[in-house]
């Protein structure tokens, strides 16, 4: 895409990145959350984050269309070295290596920082998400079933593993 910049998030962020989040919270199993989130929220979550983990978007033409982060995979202390990852991009931005971008950039910050693991949990069916994870070296390490509940479905969520040092 034309004038396409990877770039740490900040607050001012927030209202596209709701805009992003949101379609996944209103439409699909992907997210479990089930309200939309607003943009004081998202920038309370963007500033708890970036405080300890690199949060990035990608933005074309002024208007951020994905964005990745890490987060503390459980907040007890001998998890401190593990991080979940998550990833989202704009509908219009989909299958056009976004993603990619983001975890070519987000995984080498992860190195960086002293952290061992990093997770990324996948509400299963989404074969996208797989395939980015297993392009970037995620290998599937489990599998829980029907731990979730939205739209009236039930769905399995799967754990992909990437260890960060050799």
């Amino acid at each position: 895409m034309p004038n396409q910049m990877t770039r740490p998030a900040c607050r001012a962020d927030a209202r596209d990145i709701c805009g992003i989040y949101n379609q996944y919270v209103e439409t699909t199993t992907i997210s479990f959350e089930e309200e939309p989130v607003g943009v004081e929220e998202m920038e309370r979550r963007i500033a708890d984050i970036t405080s300890t983990y690199p949060w990035l978007v990608v933005e074309n033409e002024g208007r951020v269309i994905g964005y990745a982060y890490a987060s503390a995979w459980k907040s007890r202390s001998a998890y401190r070295q593990t991080v979940e990852t998550s990833v989202y991009v704009d509908r219009s931005a989909r299958g056009k290596g976004i993603g990619r971008a983001l975890y070519a950039e987000l995984i080498p910050a992860l190195r960086s920082l002293d952290l061992h693991a990093a997770l990324g949990g996948i509400a299963l069916p989404n074969e996208a998400s797989v395939r980015l994870h297993e392009a970037f070296g995620f290998s599937k390490v489990g599998q829980l079933v029907e731990v979730g509940i939205k739209f009236g479905k039930r769905v399995d969520v799967g754990y992909w593993e990437l260890l960060l040092c050799s």
